[in-house]
């Protein structure tokens, strides 16, 4: 496993773990952010991330990608 921020730009992977404070986790998990879920790094702009998750271009900050696990 290795946070989401240490990912390849285009390579596809699985989320494993999402963690960080429970408020969190249900924040990012109300936007696909699940574990099983095929999520893929599209840009990263100052340090900032577009991922494409469940058909959809969301953009998270670097700390949210850091607690992500694939």
């Amino acid at each position: 496993m290795m946070p989401l921020t240490i990912a390849r730009t285009g390579e596809e992977n699985s989320i494993k773990k999402v963690g960080g404070k429970e408020e969190t986790r249900q924040f990012l998990a109300r936007l696909g952010f699940v574990a099983g879920t095929h999520i893929t790094i599209i840009a990263e702009i100052s340090g900032n991330m577009i991922v494409n998750i469940k058909e959809s271009r969301v953009a998270i900050s670097r700390e949210m990608a850091a607690k992500i696990m694939v």
